[in-house]
C-alpha cells in the first residue's frame, strides 16, 4: 500500500502542479506533510533546501528522495515515475493543441492568469516556512538569514547554491 500512496503523493501534484516545479512544490508539500504525514514542515523545508543545492529540476529531486525514504529504491523510482507521468500523458496531445491555437486570445489569457495562481502557492509555503522559522530558530536567526542571503542574491549576484550551502552550513553551526 506504501507504493501506491508514494505514487498518489506525487502524481496528483504533477497532474495539477501546471507550470513546472515551483508550482508543484506547494502541492507536494500537501501530500507528505499534511495528507501522509511523512515529513515535517521543517524537514520537507531542508528537502528543499538540499534540492535546491543540486542540478536539475526540483520536483523529481524532492520526489526522490521522499520516495526513497519511504519505499526504498522502489520507492523512489516509483515516485519518479508518477512525478514525470502526468507531463508524459499529456505532452502529446497538448503540445499539439496548444501549438495549434498558440495564438489564440483564450489560450494567452490562461497562461496569464496561471501566473498569480502559482504566486500565491509560493507565497503561502514561503509564509509556512518563515512562521515555522521563527517558532524554531527564533526571530535573530530568521531574519540574519534572510537579510544576508537577499544581499548575496540580490546585490553581490552569488549563485543560489551557494547561498543555500551557507545558510546550512550557518544551521549546523549555530543552531
Amino acid at each position: 500500500m506504501i507504493y501506491w500512496h508514494i505514487f498518489l503523493a506525487f502524481f496528483i501534484p504533477g497532474i495539477l502542479g501546471y507550470g513546472g516545479g515551483p508550482s508543484s512544490i506547494p502541492l507536494i508539500e500537501h501530500e507528505v506533510v499534511d495528507r501522509y504525514d511523512w515529513l515535517s514542515v521543517q524537514e520537507f523545508s531542508e528537502v528543499i533546501a538540499l534540492g535546491n543545492a543540486l542540478p536539475g529540476p526540483i520536483a523529481t529531486k524532492i520526489a526522490g528522495y521522499i520516495g526513497f525514504q519511504q519505499g526504498g529504491i522502489l520507492g523512489a523510482i516509483i515516485a519518479l515515475f508518477a512525478t514525470v507521468a502526468p507531463s508524459l500523458i499529456l505532452m502529446i496531445p497538448l503540445l499539439g493543441l496548444l501549438l495549434k491555437h498558440k495564438e489564440s486570445p483564450k489560450v494567452k489569457r490562461m497562461t496569464l492568469l496561471v501566473r498569480p495562481t502559482i504566486a500565491i502557492l509560493l507565497a503561502i509555503l514561503t509564509i509556512d516556512f518563515f512562521t515555522n522559522s521563527f517558532e524554531g530558530s527564533g526571530i535573530f536567526h530568521t531574519v540574519f538569514i534572510g537579510i544576508v542571503s537577499l544581499l548575496l542574491l540580490k546585490k553581490w549576484n552569488v549563485h543560489p547554491a551557494y547561498v543555500i550551502g551557507g545558510a546550512l552550513v550557518y544551521g549546523a553551526a549555530f543552531l
